[in-house]
């Protein structure tokens, strides 16, 4: 797991913490490197990938997702994405248990990459939770033709 952040102003109220969860350990951490990159420099909203298994391998693992989410929580709440299948069970098992993540995480239906580098830009602008989740859900709309 490493984590990043990424731009803001200071004297806003907590950011929203994002989680960027990948079967790999090096495309989890590469978006969230890309996605910081976009939002601009700063320090103000935490960014953590959660990749692979703990030893390296592909995989997804509820103790790095869990430890990524703590490590992000600022109090705003957490929006968390995922690449494939067995990551989306993982996280909802997660929020599921209850007890697992903190209060205010949420599962975010978007397109990996660039519901990323959508909810680490808006987070940075210092939207809430809400706006995040919309914000990284409406780049399935993005048209690349």
């Amino acid at each position: 797991m490493s984590a990043q952040t990424a731009g803001g102003t200071a004297g806003e109220s907590a950011p929203v913490g994002v989680v960027l969860v990948s079967h790999s350990g090096p495309v989890a951490d590469s978006v969230a490197t890309l996605a910081v990159g976009l939002a601009g420099a700063g320090d103000t909203v935490p960014v953590a990938a959660a990749g692979g298994t703990p030893d390296g391998g592909l995989g997804t693992s509820a103790e790095l997702i869990t430890e990524a989410a703590r490590t992000v929580d600022r109090g705003a709440g957490v929006a968390i994405l995922v690449d494939l299948g067995s990551a989306v069970l993982t996280v909802k098992a997660l929020i599921a248990e209850g007890d697992e993540l903190p209060e205010g995480a949420r599962l975010v239906d978007a397109p990996f990459v660039e519901g990323a580098v959508a909810a680490v830009v808006t987070a940075s602008a210092g939207a809430d939770l809400d706006a995040v989740a919309v914000a990284a859900g409406e780049a399935y709309g993005y048209r690349k033709d």
